[in-house]
């Protein structure tokens, strides 16, 4: 399988303040949050790019924008110019609603699938050619639905969850890290889809 080039910028998609830290909605917070404490990284607000920034021992980016979802894009934009990443080294972390809570799937590319926070990082970046992670939290039921149940925190279980998977991405994270992202897609997707 191919090598990528390295994983340099890690974000993590989610809502800002602590009204919102529970929300299904900061799964992708709740997984950058765990790695840089892995990587003992430090994030430090960084209003050149509206968001928080870590870096760890290795050189890797993580940031957390600070600009709400809907506008995600002028953080991470930004960041990956002043930097100079290329977006095929950025990964990408976010809930996605089409997967239960405990699924989980590496992807390379592909549209916005109706999420606010890719549509704008594909606007303010030009791209859509980043990785993804994206982290199961279940569908309502209902379109009209969406929005309350994003911005509500889930049942424990459902926790329990999302944070095992989270395990799992942080265990595989030096695939990832190394551009190795066919090997990662193939352990984590296929441990994700066990019951």
């Amino acid at each position: 399988m191919a090598t990528a080039e390295p994983i340099q910028l890690v974000v993590g998609l989610g809502n800002p303040g602590a009204g919102h830290c529970d929300d299904r909605h900061n799964a992708g917070f709740w997984l950058v949050e765990r790695l840089a404490r892995d990587l003992n990284a430090e994030f430090r607000e960084e209003s050149r790019f509206k968001g928080e920034l870590a870096r760890s021992a290795s050189g890797v980016r993580i940031l957390k924008p600070q600009t709400f979802m809907n506008l995600s894009g002028e953080s991470v934009a930004p960041c990956a110019k002043y930097f100079r990443i290329p977006p095929s080294s950025i990964v990408v972390v976010h809930d996605e609603l089409d997967l239960a809570p405990g699924e989980l799937r590496l992807k390379r590319g592909g549209g916005h699938g109706g999420h606010n926070g890719l549509r704008s990082i594909d606007s303010q970046l030009g791209s859509n050619a980043y990785l993804r992670v994206r982290i199961g939290i279940g569908h309502p039921g209902h379109a009209r639905d969406v929005s309350p149940y994003v911005l509500s925190k889930p049942a424990r279980a459902e926790r329990e969850a999302i944070d095992d998977v989270i395990d799992s991405v942080i265990k595989n994270f030096k695939l990832i890290a190394a551009g190795e992202f066919d090997r990662a897609m193939n352990t984590l997707n296929r441990r994700s889809k066990q019951p």
